[in-house]
């Protein structure tokens, strides 16, 4: 089902409940979105674990047959049918004509990023010219940062972590101090999340000493997307060079890196572009990257991220989107109507979500803050075949 820019996810739940003279929390809603959903048979494409395979699963609590609940596609992306099936056809190839597979068959070892990377480039929105498949992504980010900088860089005081690392490393070498030349954003006080306008801002006031901008395209721990056209315009008016670390974006998001001019762009595949645990890396520059890259990446990754791209190529990042906006809206109805605040039942669970309510503000990541120990409720949840992952919250 389409969902307008003008109409909110809830107005869209409301309207079909209405339609089906039932509540907007009836499981009549959500069959009647499973059957009215246009990119349905794409779950066809995955191996979804039955609940009984996952090892924390109480087998009591559970229908033996069924599909687990799986909620952590930010971590690691699920498993494409194909991949065995382009795996097992490198290594019979390898079998047959030994080096002879580096310039023959269809994924010629030595240029085998090559034939796949017109799909990658296309979920990014950049020319193919502007992108490579190659490392993982913190060395990606090592590759990258010396070619930009001078002096001060600025990040998210909650970056992902190996980015944090990454940035500290580059000022080690270099010599420098990390109190003078790490500048680190924060959201206001008593807030989660950025201010479009704060991070303009401190780019404003302070742009003229910083070298390098390097921010996430979808924050890691609260969802939140940043507003990556507004931010690269800002700081290359600064004379700064602006990057984006988009492991959380890419797959979840429309991006338009090359539109937008986007000096440089690093991200993993192995989160929402599903290419198995420590999947190949992408980076992108603008203009040119070819001289980023080192040697040819390993057949066998390229395998498996051949096998996800092809499936997104058979829909759009435009049509994923609307269904994530809805899909992931639909997630904050039902919990605000049954964890938000009740002024009837004051004691029972409150679930606080630090995630941007607005839909064009985050990515398909909910994140949530429990009012009862989040230990517990994990492993309930777990005992019940769902997937998630947990630090100090619940991550949906």
């Amino acid at each position: 089902m389409d969902l307008p820019s003008h109409v909110s996810p809830a107005s869209i739940i409301e309207t079909i409940a209405f339609q089906l003279t039932c509540s907007p929390v009836d499981k009549k809603v959500a069959l009647h979105l499973d059957e009215e959903d246009e990119l349905k048979h794409l779950r066809e494409c995955f191996h979804i674990p039955k609940v009984t395979d996952l090892p924390p699963t109480n087998p009591t609590l559970v229908k033996e047959d069924e599909n687990c609940i799986y909620l952590a596609g930010h971590s690691l992306g699920l498993q494409p049918k194909k991949i065995k099936t382009y795996l097992d056809e490198e290594l019979d190839k390898w079998a047959k004509v030994g080096v002879h597979g580096h310039f023959s068959g269809k994924r010629p070892w030595a240029l085998g990023d090559e034939c796949i990377v017109e799909l990658m480039a296309e979920i990014v929105g950049a020319r193919n010219e502007e992108v490579a498949l190659m490392n993982g992504l913190t060395v990606n980010l090592h590759l990258l940062m010396p070619t930009f900088y001078r002096h001060k860089i600025l990040l998210e005081a909650k970056a992902f972590p190996s980015d944090h690392y990454a940035v500290e490393s580059q000022l080690q070498f270099h010599g420098l101090d990390r109190e003078k030349s790490m500048l680190m954003i924060q959201p206001r006080k008593g807030e989660e999340t950025l201010r479009t306008e704060d991070i303009l801002d401190i780019i404003e006031k302070e742009g003229d000493s910083i070298a390098v901008i390097l921010f996430s395209g979808v924050q890691y721990y609260t969802g939140q997307l940043f507003d990556i056209p507004r931010i690269t315009k800002a700081g290359q008016a600064k004379g700064c060079f602006v990057g984006f670390d988009l492991a959380h974006a890419v797959g979840n998001v429309e991006l338009h890196l090359h539109e937008w001019g986007v000096d440089f762009a690093c991200w993993c595949s192995y989160k929402y572009l599903n290419s198995g645990a420590g999947g190949l890396a992408e980076l992108q520059l603008s203009p040119g990257i070819n001289g980023f890259r080192l040697s040819n990446p390993s057949i066998l990754m390229v395998c498996a991220l051949h096998a996800s791209l092809e499936i997104f190529a058979q829909t759009t990042m435009k049509c994923l989107r609307r269904k994530s906006m809805l899909l992931t809206g639909y997630l904050e109805y039902l919990i605000k109507h049954y964890y938000g605040k009740d002024k009837k039942y004051p004691e029972k669970p409150l679930i606080k979500l630090i995630t941007p309510s607005h839909p064009e503000k985050r990515g398909c990541q909910l994140t949530l803050l429990f009012s009862v120990p989040i230990r517990d409720v994990f492993k309930e949840l777990e005992k019940r075949g769902v997937a998630i992952k947990t630090v100090t919250t619940v991550i949906f």
